[in-house]
């Protein structure tokens, strides 16, 4: 489970990506942030980092095998991958499909309006900085604390244009005017589960309200056997947006493990045939279904509604385990 297990080890997401034109050193790495970063977390101090935070205890662990790069975790469940020197390097399967749709949402290098739902370390944001220079990006995450211990000590590029708000995700998202974002990221949970209310069809209608007419919304969701809460979801969003997509490992679809899922979905269609070729590619490799191979997925599984929501079903205590 990407979220929650371990970070995949050797091939980076896109060899040559996390540089700014001109060739520069990787955007979010400039002076100011390399000799901050070292406070809590450069090369001169590798040592593992721990705080109380909202969420419970937070970890920042080293990664032995590249320089730059922290783990994430909360209450010992990994949370974010982070590599200071190289933001365009993601490490967990699910980051990475999620780095796919954020490659695949305009022409390269174009800047985009992105607002991430939930915040970890800051993962995606970086990643779209380096990958799509001058985007302005806004990160919605109501754990306060934990926003201050990745200020701290995995700081933001200061030139990158990224703005922190410590909030509620669908409040945040109620916050912000018509037709704003290109793209729109969730990836929140509390307590390994993501909320209720932000499950249903209402909270999906803010988030295409906030969406510009071609915009795309993006989410990690997470599922096990017998996969009830991700046909929920899918019909759910369905009721909300006409183009639809969803990536995850093969033995998540066929219900033999719980794990993650990235749905993606937009009121225009989606470049389905290349994200599905990305997704496969993969070092772990996963499978894209769409289309009417989705619909029947669904089994006619019930729209979510604000009032039926409930929160993501608690992962077993495997997926926490190292494979």
């Amino acid at each position: 489970m990407a979220r929650r297990g371990a970070p995949a080890r050797g091939k980076d997401k896109a060899a040559g990506k996390g540089k700014a034109a001109g060739g520069n050193k990787p955007a979010g790495m400039g002076g100011a942030e390399s000799a901050k970063g070292r406070r809590g977390g450069g090369r001169g101090a590798r040592e593992p980092v721990s705080q109380q935070v909202g969420g419970g205890l937070a970890e920042l662990i080293p990664d032995r095998e590249r320089p730059g790069a922290w783990t994430l975790l909360i209450d010992g469940a990994p949370q974010s991958h982070v590599d200071l020197d190289d933001p365009a390097h993601l490490s967990f399967a699910y980051q990475r499909r999620f780095g796919h749709v954020i490659d695949l949402a305009a022409p390269p290098l174009q800047p985009l309006h992105v607002l991430h739902l939930g915040g970890g370390a800051f993962t995606l944001a970086r990643y779209t900085a380096a990958t799509r220079p001058r985007s302005t990006q806004q990160i919605v995450e109501l754990d306060a604390p934990l926003v201050q211990l990745v200020r701290d000590h995995l700081p933001l590029d200061p030139q990158a244009r990224v703005r922190v708000r410590a909030t509620d995700a669908r409040e945040g998202l109620g916050r912000f005017p018509d037709g704003w974002a290109d793209l729109i990221i969730a990836d929140v949970f509390s307590g390994a589960r993501t909320p209720a209310h932000l499950t249903s069809a209402e909270f999906l209608a803010e988030v295409r309200r906030v969406l510009k007419p071609e915009g795309r919304y993006a989410a990690n969701l997470a599922d096990g056997p017998p996969l009830a809460h991700l046909r929920g979801q899918v019909a759910t969003a369905a009721a909300v947006f006409p183009e639809l997509a969803l990536a995850a490992d093969p033995v998540v679809w066929r219900g033999r493990r719980f794990g993650n899922a990235v749905l993606l979905a937009s009121a225009l269609p989606l470049p389905v045939a290349e994200f599905t070729r990305r997704v496969a590619s993969d070092p772990h490799p996963g499978r894209v279904e769409h289309g009417r191979a989705l619909t029947d997925f669904t089994g006619g599984a019930a729209v979510v509604t604000d009032a039926a929501a409930k929160p993501s079903p608690t992962p077993p205590p495997s997926v926490f385990e190292n494979p």
